[in-house]
């Protein structure tokens, strides 16, 4: 059983598969809950694909903003800036599957 908790990133966290015995890739749920924006960050050393579940908001990856909705999949290099926007009413659902699989130290915050 997973467990949602809250991601100083602002947003929150259920983790399908990030551990030690498959290193090669993670995957979470992430919840971004109406009216709020995740904190602009990138990964060190860590590619991310965002599966866009149910809901829409707009991304910005780099210098470059534009609107997602259930279906969609964005593709994040590693080292680029990121965040993702929920303006709605409604929680903004997606997966966040990441290439080595996620590690804490590898998050870095951006101003």
């Amino acid at each position: 059983m997973t467990v949602e908790y809250y991601f100083k990133e602002g947003c929150f966290i259920e983790e399908w598969l990030n551990n030690s015995n498959n290193e090669e890739i993670s995957i979470a749920r992430v919840r971004v809950e109406a009216n709020n924006t995740t904190r602009k960050h990138l990964l060190l050393n860590t590619s991310e694909r965002y599966v866009i579940l149910s809901g829409s908001g707009m991304v910005t990856v780099g210098d470059k903003t534009w609107q997602v909705n259930a279906k969609d999949v964005v593709s994040i290099k590693a080292g680029q800036e990121q965040s993702i926007e929920n303006p709605n009413s409604q929680d903004l659902i997606f997966l966040a599957i990441c290439s080595p699989r996620f590690e804490e130290k590898n998050y870095m915050e951006c101003n």
